[in-house]
């Protein structure tokens, strides 16, 4: 008997209502309950940000001026966040004016790097060629020599002289690089003839038949070769180390200083003198001259090279009163000696200038100095105005009493405390021994000339006082009188053997005969033993 559909469900409904019964009789263990975890506790899952495009800015922007330090910290950053802050920081430290809008040193570097992939590439991009290393880094040289087709080469002394076959070269100079040296010059060869100029660190590189034996391969009489110390192997190995050091970052830490960020001057123990002078350039511009003068003996000198060394990092912002455009100044003095030496340089005194064209107008300026060996610092702030030089009227430079002035020569051209045709170095402190020279320096302006003679028609005495009374008055002959124009300079030596110790006042009285105008300048000295 089969049966029915109706048995076979009554039985698994039977058999379903057991298996619940058998269930709620005998209940499953219940799982254990995971344990609740403060979710501030928990291990932080941070994956680094995608920075492919930050990332080229260090390895394809700015590779040759990035220095190891920057570079080290560029690569411990974890968000791009913190990489566009360094990147900020980055330019702002090598802003040449940071009160303008524009940064003048990252446009002109990025201009540089369009330059060179222009003009340098040859199968690879022109910024990764040697060329195009030296010219991003160090800017545009002062000259360029250039042979693009080698040939025929009459060797110069330096070089050992007699005439050699050459493969396409060129001889880059730059007349100072910071950090480098004075009358830099870089040569670079194709060898290839690809168009690919490699930096050279022999002279003999550019020889096409260099390495080659034979008659071909004669280098000329070598009498004069390495006859300049630059061209010598170790200093040409220097050079190219040089070369391939990052330019320095300037003493950017001191400008919060400069700006009165970081505190009262009083926390500062380094003393320094600081003057402006002033000298027409043109009807709206005046070179102003900033002098910087410290005490040898506050100094604190290391062994370097075999000799006592001290160096001096200054800083200087002047600042508009009537507007937030700003200059900034920086550089450093380095004052040396044998250990025989060193106490007679101690007692003289380290000078630093730099002369800037203003307009016309009243200003600040700030500058801290820090001795490097010991970290000390000092700060002076001056305001000054800047004078109108009318074009009509007689009037003069500052007044400014030398420790050294004489003519100047070409070796001095582009270096400091030279106006005009003179060598003058401010004598900040005032203090003269008995037996030195007090040099007078001034400029006259608009003084009328005398159609008959051709010599100025004005008058120019030099009066001496002690304790008001006067001790000597010359008046100025007119030889040697150096004139620019209606410029006329005057460079006095006054001879202090003759003279007591103490304190003395000096005065030029300049008249002019024409428009019977008068300008007197003073300036105060003292004469020591």
């Amino acid at each position: 008997m089969h049966p029915s559909k109706s048995n076979i469900s009554g039985v698994f409904a039977l058999v379903i209502c057991l298996l619940a019964l058998f269930a709620f009789a005998y209940p499953q263990k219940p799982k254990k309950a995971e344990k609740m975890q403060d979710p501030s506790q928990k291990p932080i899952k941070a994956r680094a940000e995608n920075n492919d495009a930050l990332e080229r800015w260090l390895t394809e922007d700015v590779p040759y001026i990035i220095t190891p330090a920057e570079r080290d910290a560029f690569r411990k950053l974890k968000t791009n966040d913190e990489r566009e802050k360094f990147i900020e920081t980055f330019w702002r430290n090598r802003d040449p004016d940071p009160e303008t809008e524009e940064n003048e040193y990252r446009e002109a570097y990025y201009a540089r790097i369009a330059y060179a992939n222009e003009n340098f590439s040859s199968g690879i991009p022109g910024w990764k060629t040697d060329r195009g290393r030296i010219y991003i880094t160090w800017g545009k040289p002062d000259s360029v020599e250039a042979h693009p087709s080698g040939g025929s080469y009459e060797r110069p002394p330096w070089e050992g002289k007699g005439t050699i076959t050459t493969v396409p070269f060129e001889t880059w100079s730059y007349r100072h690089l910071d950090g480098v040296g004075d009358g830099v010059e870089i040569e670079f060869v194709d060898r290839s003839g690809s168009g690919e100029y490699k930096f050279a660190r022999d002279f003999d590189e550019k020889n096409a038949f260099a390495g080659v034996t034979g008659p071909a391969s004669t280098r000329g009489a070598d009498d004069g070769r390495y006859l300049r110390e630059q061209d010598t192997p170790l200093s040409r190995n220097l050079r190219a180390a040089a070369l391939e050091t990052p330019p320095r970052v300037k003493f950017t830490d001191l400008d919060p200083i400069a700006r009165g960020d970081s505190g009262s001057a009083d926390l500062f123990p380094l003393e320094f003198d600081l003057r402006v002078d002033f000298f027409k350039q043109s009807d709206d511009r005046v070179i102003a001259a900033f002098t910087v003068q410290a005490d040898n003996g506050e100094l604190q000198f290391k062994d370097s090279g075999g000799l006592q060394t001290a160096v001096l990092n200054i800083f200087g912002r002047i600042t508009a009163v009537a507007g937030n455009r700003s200059g900034i100044f920086e550089d450093s003095v380095t004052a040396n000696a044998s250990v025989n030496e060193l106490p007679g340089l101690k007692q003289r005194k380290s000078v630093y200038q730099k002369a800037i064209a203003l307009a016309p107008g009243t200003y600040k300026v700030s500058v801290v100095v820090r001795d490097v060996n010991t970290g000390n610092k000092g700060l002076r702030a001056l305001g000054f105005t800047v004078p109108r030089y009318d074009d009509k009227k007689l009037s003069t430079s500052s007044l400014v009493l030398t420790s050294a002035l004489r003519s100047s020569t070409e070796r001095d051209i582009g270096q400091a405390f030279v106006i005009g045709d003179a060598k003058v170095i401010p004598n900040l402190s005032g203090t003269y021994k008995k037996g030195q020279q007090v040099g007078v320096y001034m400029q006259i302006y608009n003084a009328s000339i005398d159609q008959t003679t051709l010599r100025p028609a004005a008058d120019v005495e030099y009066v001496l006082l002690k304790n008001g009374m006067e001790v000597l008055r010359q008046k100025e002959d007119w030889s040697g009188l150096s004139d620019a124009g209606q410029r006329l300079t005057l460079a006095r030596i006054l001879p202090t053997e003759q003279l007591a110790p103490g304190e003395y006042e000096i005065k030029v009285v300049t008249k002019d005969h024409v428009g019977g105008q008068i300008v007197e300048n003073k300036g105060t000295f003292t004469v020591t033993p």
